[in-house]
């Protein structure tokens, strides 16, 4: 299989390569198979929710009330990050 990266993607590549002395097309195997991993993952937890609010076993928030825990979690992550 061949695989077109852009050439500041390539780069990078190219560069942990050089510093892990692993061969570039290992390093982009093991990066694909850590995505299929990650969204396998992702699929779960979804899958697992919808059912946990579907049974009911979970009550759901409204998407005010949900924007607005967001925008409280984001805004103590910045003011931990300024500290």
């Amino acid at each position: 299989m061949e695989v077109n990266l852009h050439p500041d993607v390539q780069a990078k590549l190219d560069r942990l390569a050089i510093d892990t002395g692993r061969p570039a097309d290992e390093l982009l195997e093991d990066a694909v198979n850590g995505l299929f991993d990650e969204l396998a993952f992702a699929r779960e937890l979804l899958d697992r929710r919808y059912d946990e609010m579907a049974t009911g076993a979970v009550p759901g928030i409204d998407g005010e009330e949900a924007y607005r825990r967001l925008m409280e979690h984001m805004q103590a992550r910045r003011e931990r990050r300024t500290d």
